[in-house]
């Protein structure tokens, strides 16, 4: 239906925003003629709300959506509230479908959103062409395979920034945990410079999702934080923690946070940070 209404009345806003209003099923649609996750939709939702981008903001009506949110008491979405939202808020809908249309431009979404998923806020996309329709296709099918590769994880930007500074490193299980708590040790992402000296041991968790695992992740971190105190006291354990995942769990980011002695994000100033960091603790 929705094919047929672009075809005979031309790439309209108004073909969509009334798609959400009138059908049921009008955001799946546009989501499966997209490739966007509903998932991912709902972590763009909560960049909107909490970053402080007055083109995003603009762009998506932000300032008509309803009462103005503290950032402290910001909290995702589920998909009952943003059914409602699309229903009863027009500038919402408004929104949403101006996203779709011109969210790919905005430096902002750029420079946030993977170039896998910005793709996906494709004009073609919306005029079904051929093309694109192959684009959508080949994302579905390849989405896991390609985030699960190396280069597209922020472990492969740790791991790059160390070896420019020709620093050593191992991963794997540290020794002394290995021997006395197999079954409480975990295997760690870097342990510089080696197992046999560890000065500096890091974990990495960059999440774009969110799930009841990372609770049990950050307890986890809580546990090793305190073998390595009993058994590498001169160590230093330090935590890459970023990722909206992670914002919309604040209880568990704050049990994960205070695991370590040290907490980085990916941003380049941070980056910048962790690289001083390096220079200062490692002997």
């Amino acid at each position: 239906m929705l094919k047929n209404k672009v075809k005979t009345e031309g790439l309209k806003k108004s073909i969509f925003e009334n798609l959400l209003a009138e059908k049921e099923n009008g955001l799946r649609a546009l989501l499966a003629l997209t490739g966007f996750a509903n998932e991912s939709l709902k972590r763009l939702i909560t960049v909107v709300r909490v970053a402080e981008n007055k083109e995003l903001a603009k762009l998506l009506l932000k300032d008509k959506w309803g009462e103005t949110e503290k950032l402290e008491a910001v909290k995702e979405w589920g998909d009952s509230r943003l059914e409602n939202m699309i229903k009863k808020n027009e500038f919402f809908r408004k929104g949403l479908i101006n996203l779709f249309f011109e969210g790919s431009t905005v430096p902002f979404l750029a420079q946030t959103l993977p170039l896998f998923e910005l793709k996906k806020l494709s004009i073609s996309k919306l005029n079904f062409e051929i093309p694109a329709m192959i684009d959508t296709l080949v994302r579905y099918k390849e989405k896991g395979s390609y985030s699960g590769q190396t280069e597209n994880n922020p472990e492969f930007l740790i791991k790059t920034i160390l070896e420019d500074l020709k620093i050593p490193f191992e991963k794997g299980d540290l020794e002394e945990l290995f021997k006395h708590k197999f079954d409480e040790k975990r295997t760690m992402d870097f342990i510089l410079p080696s197992k046999a000296n560890p000065q500096i041991i890091m974990e990495s968790s960059f999440l774009v999702t969110t799930s009841s695992g990372q609770g049990d992740k950050s307890k986890t971190e809580g546990n090793i934080k305190k073998l390595i105190e009993q058994y590498y006291p001169q160590a230093k354990f330090i935590g890459f923690v970023d990722g909206i995942g992670w914002y919309v769990r604040k209880g568990d980011l704050k049990r994960m946070v205070t695991a370590f002695d040290e907490v980085f994000t990916f941003h380049k100033d941070e980056l910048d940070r962790f690289k001083d960091f390096l220079k200062q603790n490692l002997k």
